[in-house]
């Protein structure tokens, strides 16, 4: 085991186990923290004592306690708030509460993540939160991910805040679309709603990109790990964008 902690929340989704990977191998012990026990224990068969389980339900309060209970006796260098959210559809049809479950699990899911390791944070350990693309460019098609992600990038500003006099950053990556299961879930939504096959929907979000591509979990993870280095103090508080040239704004 190593020295000093991460704690990965959503380890078991499509982001959030490429990214305990990445922490693992930067020598970080990585404390990941999902819903389902049978599958936190698949990658703690990958990453052995590298890795320890956290079976707790981010959307609830019992969560802080069980992060906590769950941390090795040494310093939590970096915390990553990766929670998926259920596509609920676009804003003409998708339930009205579910834009409350969408900010229940990402603001007050890293809320309750943060407190769960605050005593165990030191000088320049980093808080990161993943949002997404959605919460800066607004589609009618991800309701959930627009607003859970707009008012996620809120609260990482305040923990910046709240936090820099301890001197731990706070930091937001918005990851554009990715090539997952949840992506084409979103897109089927919108192929619905226009009349066009699947694959022709998905290609034309595609080709959304300036590159013509969707981001990959594994650029980031790298981003991720990159804010370890001491370096990344210049980036307190700011979003990291990785949307592959998706974005027309200045």
């Amino acid at each position: 085991m190593s020295k000093e902690t991460a704690v990965v929340v959503g380890v078991t989704g499509a982001f959030g186990e490429v990214i305990a990977r990445k922490l693992a191998a930067r020598g970080l012990t990585v404390v990941g923290v999902a819903r389902d026990a049978s599958a936190l224990d698949g990658i703690k068969a990958e990453l052995g004592e590298s890795f320890v389980a956290c079976a707790a339900d981010i959307g609830d309060d019992s969560a802080i306690d069980a992060i906590a209970a769950a941390l090795p006796d040494q310093p939590v260098a970096m915390v990553v708030h990766s929670v998926g959210l259920p596509v609920a559809g676009g804003i003409l049809n998708a339930e009205p509460g579910a834009l409350a479950t969408a900010t229940n699990l990402k603001c007050g899911g890293f809320v309750r993540l943060v407190r769960g390791v605050d005593a165990k944070l030191r000088e320049k350990s980093r808080l990161v939160a993943i949002g997404g693309h959605y919460g800066f460019e607004p589609s009618p098609y991800a309701a959930t991910a627009g607003v859970g992600n707009a008012a996620l990038a809120n609260v990482v500003r305040q923990m910046s805040w709240a936090y820099g006099p301890r001197k731990i950053t706070a930091h937001l990556v918005a990851p554009g679309p990715a090539d997952t299961e949840r992506l084409r879930k979103v897109a089927a939504a919108r192929a619905e709603r226009a009349g066009k096959p699947l694959d022709e929907e998905y290609e034309n979000m595609r080709a959304d990109s300036a590159i013509g591509a969707f981001t990959t979990p594994e650029q980031v993870a790298w981003a991720i790990a990159m804010l370890l280095d001491p370096e990344a103090d210049a980036l307190a508080g700011s979003t990291m964008g990785l949307d592959s040239g998706r974005r027309h704004g200045i």
